[in-house]
């Protein structure tokens, strides 16, 4: 399976032109867990994931890269 949480993840930090300790600081997580979410060494709870897409105004959907099936 990708991971492309970890790769959104990365993605929408980049755009906003933060370093991962930046966000890790936002998010109230070492910088070491937030690169482990981007590189799929870990996978953030459900809270954190709820957590990462408010700060980044995107959906759950968004974040995990699921896109809409008719």
């Amino acid at each position: 399976m990708e991971n492309n949480i970890g790769k959104n993840i990365r993605r929408f930090r980049v755009a906003k032109g933060m370093t991962q300790q930046q966000l890790a600081d936002k998010l109230y997580v070492t910088r070491s867990a937030l690169s482990s979410y981007e590189n799929g060494g870990r996978t953030p709870s459900l809270a954190m994931a709820i957590l990462i897409a408010d700060f980044f105004q995107v959906t759950l959907d968004e974040l995990v890269g699921r896109n809409e099936k008719i």
